[in-house]
């Protein structure tokens, strides 16, 4: 995003749709005082920035390494045991816990607001790049909350009442369809990758049609960005050091200049590092020792200062912000070679491997096949966002992370329940 989200519309136009305060983010009076009929081209647009930013922003910074840390890619500075973290993001009492569904419910509302907005527009390009950002953004939200805590409350449209968790099966179809929508309405990659495409959102829903067991077309979306001249496999340096690159189809930008709060890398350096940091979480140490030497990705991915070891991607510290990737080419490679499975899919990861500085596998069986995979996915993909969905999808949670079968969904936060008795908690908690 750029500075024009500072000026005087955006910031009216934020402060109604955040106007409702603070507690249950379902049962909070979603709607906006901005009417459709009241908004014109000019005012979209603002209102397309503002959504951006509050996607971005309002699931907080944990957000995004939230399953790195259930994950067993990270631990506490003053434990070195990755399961002690672990279940102490498992309560329902975790504040960590609360601030990520309430933030995703509260992007939700204003996703929805700019939708209901947006159907007003005169027909043409720009309200069909609304739209299909509003529907792209719409299945990443409920992604993301499906992901974590199973049946969820499926919210095509804001509303102020008491709802109820809804079959997940459901809310996977409501996120596989959205991003068929946005992938139709949404154009090409012209604006850079800080913004939605269609590429964008096909990425995303290479990645759902993965989850859901939908292989076939997993393998075809994600090939279809492998051989698309726009993207080819980038250097580590590129991807995570700012620079124009050839891999990320879509980043949040988490810009300092927008007042982005989403410091990633304050939480993984400490005061003697250079840029400085709080040192909050550290590599585990199994993560400290899976890069070879001839990994290329290792330095960038991981370093030691003074006996202290650091994720290094986010290199801002107390600087500044990084860029978060949310889809890139790495991911597809794996994705089609997953979704192929050991005959067909072995040279896509054998591929990855080689622009990594590896040597080829050759796995003998389907189940050593998908440990290699699930394998390179945490070096590939460290502190992205994959690892512990990616021990649950595949059934090896409970056996990695020695955790308990309840852990592998997190708890209906307390607080909400406490407000809404048609919330139902998970089983365990």
């Amino acid at each position: 995003m750029t500075g024009k989200m500072k000026n005087t519309l955006i910031l009216l136009i934020l402060a109604i749709l955040c106007s409702s305060g603070c507690g249950s983010l379902l049962d909070l009076d979603p709607h906006s005082g901005v009417s459709p009929g009241s908004v014109d081209t000019k005012d979209i647009e603002s209102l397309r920035s503002g959504m951006y930013y509050n996607v971005q922003e309002n699931p907080g910074t944990l957000s995004y390494i939230m399953f790195d840390l259930m994950g067993g890619n990270l631990t506490t500075k003053s434990s070195t045991n990755a399961l002690d973290l672990i279940n102490s993001l498992t309560t329902a009492m975790s504040s960590e816990v609360a601030d990520q569904w309430q933030g995703y419910y509260k992007a939700m509302m204003q996703v929805n607001n700019v939708y209901s907005i947006a159907q007003g527009l005169e027909e043409g390009e720009q309200k069909n790049r609304v739209l299909g950002e509003c529907h792209y953004f719409r299945a990443y939200l409920h992604l993301c909350l499906v992901t974590r805590f199973g049946d969820v409350p499926l919210m095509q449209e804001n509303t102020d009442d008491l709802v109820s968790r809804t079959p997940k099966d459901e809310v996977w179809r409501f996120i596989y369809d959205e991003l068929g929508y946005a992938m139709d309405l949404l154009g090409s990659p012209d604006e850079g990758y800080y913004y939605l495409s269609s590429d964008a959102a096909k990425a995303l829903r290479a990645r759902v049609a993965l989850y859901i067991g939908e292989k076939e077309e997993a393998a075809r979306l994600a090939e279809s960005l492998i051989n698309d001249a726009r993207y080819g496999l980038d250097s580590y340096d590129r991807i995570f050091r700012g620079a124009q690159n050839t891999e990320i189809i879509f980043a949040f930008s988490c810009l300092t200049s927008d007042q982005s709060k989403i410091t990633l890398s304050s939480y993984f350096y400490s005061y003697n590092h250079p840029n400085s940091g709080s040192y909050v979480y550290a590599p585990a140490g199994d993560v400290m020792t899976m890069y070879t030497d001839g990994d290329n990705r290792k330095d960038i991915s991981i370093t030691t200062l003074d006996n202290l070891d650091f994720i290094n991607k986010y290199p801002s510290g107390q600087t500044g912000t990084d860029p978060v990737v949310i889809s890139r080419l790495g991911e597809m490679y794996l994705i089609s070679a997953e979704a192929q499975g050991l005959e067909d899919g072995i040279g896509r990861l054998n591929e990855l491997r080689s622009f990594r500085g590896l040597d080829p596998v050759y796995p003998a069986t389907e189940s050593k096949y998908l440990d290699a995979i699930l394998e390179e996915r945490r070096k590939e993909l460290l502190c992205e966002g994959h690892r512990w969905y990616d021990l649950v999808r595949t059934g090896k949670a409970v056996e990695t992370l020695g955790i308990q079968q309840y852990q592998t969904l997190l708890p209906i936060p307390a607080e909400e329940r406490m407000v809404n008795e048609n919330l139902s908690q998970n089983p365990g908690y």
